[in-house]
């Protein structure tokens, strides 16, 4: 971490940054943790991958130490299983915090869980061999980490039914096309590529963004009255703020 930018590096490269419980709850964490002087955060993966997505350990009948596996979620109660998903839903939700700009440098194969890590992010700059693959329904099982959603407002219904249920791999060049993300650059230039893209997002002030964000997330779901109404309190605040004399 380093003031304003946090950086999160999924550091599993040996197993293309393979994802499982314990990197949730850790991640989960770290939004908890998060100090008010963070604006940015990026999340990144080492080595060749951003991330391969679910670690299949997970579909053997032992999983992996220390978290359920999908054999004994499924004889949970409903209400208990439910809770260990929530509890995974967790890691991603954070990075759409109103109070942060999250960024998903994308190098690789984005498969899965990777690919809902990157859509959980406020955009996304990929790598020029970057993939992504919504793998969960040709392993019989459905995304739910909060990417069906984000999928479907971004490309629509049928572009999002299409990939999910085909299991295809998406382009980069296809993915900035589908507006999956706002760049693609030469794989060598994505650390450059993202460090451009933060420091033009630590330009305006902090409050701005703030209101500014949430304006755009809500406006999805508020009438056009609604939205003008939304508008006008976020810019009298904004005034308010500053002419020194908010709250």
């Amino acid at each position: 971490m380093s003031g304003a930018v946090a950086t999160v590096t999924l550091d599993r490269p040996q197993r293309r940054n393979a994802q499982h419980p314990a990197m949730w709850a850790a991640l989960r964490d770290i939004g908890r943790s998060l100090g008010g002087q963070v604006r940015v955060v990026v999340v990144q993966g080492a080595g060749a991958a951003f991330s391969a997505g679910l670690d299949l350990a997970m579909f053997t009948p032992e999983g992996l130490p220390g978290a359920p596996s999908f054999r004994e979620m499924a004889s949970m109660a409903d209400a208990d299983a439910d809770a260990v998903i929530a509890g995974y839903q967790a890691a991603f939700s954070w990075l759409s915090r109103p109070d942060l700009v999250s960024v998903a440098a994308v190098q690789g194969h984005a498969v899965g869980a990777g690919f809902q890590l990157a859509l959980a992010c406020d955009l996304r700059v990929l790598a020029d061999d970057a993939q992504f693959t919504m793998a969960e329904t040709s392993r019989g099982i459905v995304p739910d980490l909060g990417g069906s959603g984000i999928l479907v407002d971004l490309v629509g219904y049928p572009r999002a039914l299409e990939i999910c249920a085909t299991g295809r791999r998406v382009g980069a060049t296809e993915a900035v096309a589908l507006r999956l993300a706002e760049a693609v650059v030469p794989g060598a230039e994505l650390t450059a590529a993202v460090a451009d893209l933060v420091a033009a997002l630590l330009t305006p002030p902090r409050d701005a963004v703030v209101e500014t964000k949430a304006l755009l997330q809500a406006a999805r779901t508020r009438t056009d009255a609604d939205r003008l109404r939304a508008e006008r309190a976020a810019q009298l605040r904004r005034l308010r703020d500053l002419a020194g004399t908010g709250e």
